[in-house]
């Protein structure tokens, strides 16, 4: 498992996914990340700071952000 941190750059709270861009990939977005129904809405703001769980690192669809800040 690997705990990534990057920036939210938007959220869908009917589906409860996000797009996020990893810390260090310049022009790289993860769309459809799922995000943890722990999360409120109201947190899912673009340009916060999120934590990413990757359970397989060479498999970037199967991660959740797991916390903002």
């Amino acid at each position: 498992m690997d705990l990534l941190r990057g920036t939210l750059k938007s959220f869908n709270a009917t589906t409860y996914k996000a797009t996020v861009q990893i810390t260090g990939s310049r022009q790289t977005y993860l769309a459809d990340v799922p995000v943890s129904r722990g999360i409120p809405a109201a947190e899912m703001v673009a340009g916060r700071t999120c934590a990413v769980l990757f359970y397989d690192a060479q498999t970037p669809g199967d991660g959740m952000v797991v916390g903002v800040y």
